[in-house]
């Protein structure tokens, strides 16, 4: 493949992922009901006024949320060891590209471009996956409070929108996580990077939907 070639693959693969997420953005505008981002945000809404009405049901909530914590946490781990490893790899071609004395001399390759966007895509499942796992505990400081206290009744709004900000939050992060893959099938082989993208996109379109089978739906919420 020529060098045009290659970045038309490139950008290709990564346009195909944004504009995705930005038909994703206006659907869940329009039609939220639609996602089933918005039905497990309801969800974990429902779960903490139901479980806030049982007294005694103090700790089988925090138990339910430790498991939440624990999946956000292995999610940043594995975004956290692949951000050093594509560093680790990169630093060779990035110290080569970019440590010319001029802006001029860069030599900003298709595969420079994609090695970046990996390491972004990477911080940013880190990133949403470490404020999920800060949500999530906020929230289970306030679920071990006893159902009947005043301070349970005080902070039980603010556990909700912690719930939703986590779920979203994580989401985010495991689909950033998955993005990584097209981005990698782009760099050991421009031409394989849209098809990649497609199968992505196809595989979450059928994980976004919600409706009568729900229960088919993997909450990566």
């Amino acid at each position: 493949m020529n060098n045009t070639m290659i970045w038309l693959a490139a950008w290709l693969t990564v346009a195909l992922l944004v504009a995705y997420e930005i038909v994703l953005f206006g659907l869940a505008r329009r039609q939220p009901t639609r996602l089933a981002r918005a039905a497990h945000a309801n969800l974990r809404e429902q779960w903490f006024i139901a479980i806030s009405r049982q007294s005694g049901s103090e700790i089988l909530a925090v138990q339910t949320l430790r498991n939440s914590v624990m999946s956000a946490t292995m999610t940043a781990s594995t975004a956290m060891l692949g951000l050093i490893g594509a560093v680790t790899l990169s630093a060779p071609s990035l110290h080569a590209s970019l440590g010319a004395a001029d802006i001029s001399g860069i030599d900003f390759t298709p595969r420079l471009a994609l090695e970046l966007v990996l390491m972004t895509i990477l911080f940013a499942s880190l990133l949403c996956s470490a404020m999920a796992v800060r949500y999530y505990t906020h929230a289970a400081f306030i679920s071990s409070m006893p159902v009947e206290s005043e301070e349970r009744s005080r902070w039980s709004a603010t556990a909700i929108i912690y719930l939703r900000r986590a779920g979203l939050l994580y989401s985010w992060g495991l689909r950033h996580l998955l993005m990584v893959a097209p981005i990698l099938a782009a760099i050991a082989y421009p031409a394989a990077g849209p098809p990649a993208a497609l199968v992505l996109i196809a595989t979450l379109a059928g994980f976004d939907r919600f409706g009568h089978n729900a229960g088919r739906n993997d909450d990566r919420n």
